[in-house]
């Protein structure tokens, strides 16, 4: 299965092309209210804010037009939440929980303020907020996340060539990198880089 890229940019959507048939389509959920406030959230089942629901409509209305026959998302709500509001104008899709794309579980961090804890662990902030390898007391690096993510991708696109569908993923910030990484041809220090990826659609054509 080949991947071919070129990018654009159409009313927040990024797309990058290949040579055949089906498109997947990425983003991260919309902001919670743990995101508002900057805390470590992992795997805490925060819901949205209402600017994140504010969002997730405007997500919504990007993909009103788009075929999307299998969506994915996470157990956790605020990631579910977003997935709901898109499904307003896809209510034939059909819809699978996957927790190989679940947020990366900061452990102990959990719960913590960003700002105070990288006040005053300066620094331990930077290993355990973007380390590769090392994972936070109690957490998951983002390789052991980038592991349960591969296994994922390959199983939808799996998917995709036997049911010769669109797919829809609403993942979370932390899981949403290695899936970019592999699309995108991404070298570890790369992926590790990638902000500000709320309210982006990414779109990615395969060859199935």
């Amino acid at each position: 299965m080949k991947e071919r890229r070129c990018e654009s940019k159409d009313a927040g959507v990024k797309i990058f092309m290949a040579v055949n048939s089906r498109q997947i389509f990425v983003l991260t959920h919309c902001e919670s209210c743990y995101n508002k406030r900057g805390i470590f959230t992992g795997r805490i089942d925060s819901v949205l804010s209402k600017q994140g629901h504010r969002h997730a409509g405007q997500l919504a209305g990007r993909l009103r037009d788009k075929e999307i026959g299998v969506a994915y998302t996470s157990s956790l709500t605020r990631a579910r939440q977003t997935l709901d509001q898109i499904l307003t104008y896809h209510p034939e899709t059909e819809v699978r929980v996957d927790d190989r794309i679940i947020e990366r579980d900061y452990g102990k961090l959990s719960r913590k303020s960003k700002a105070k804890y990288a006040r005053e662990h300066a620094d331990l902030f930077p290993i355990y907020h973007r380390s590769y390898a090392v994972a936070p007391p109690g957490g998951e690096s983002i390789k052991q996340v980038e592991e349960r993510v591969l296994l994922f991708v390959k199983d939808v696109l799996n998917l995709m060539k036997e049911k010769k569908v669109n797919v829809l993923i609403v993942a979370h910030a932390n899981s949403i990198r290695p899936i970019r990484r592999y699309f995108e041809n991404l070298t570890v220090a790369e992926m590790m880089k990638l902000e500000h990826q709320r309210h982006t659609i990414f779109s990615y054509t395969v060859d199935i």
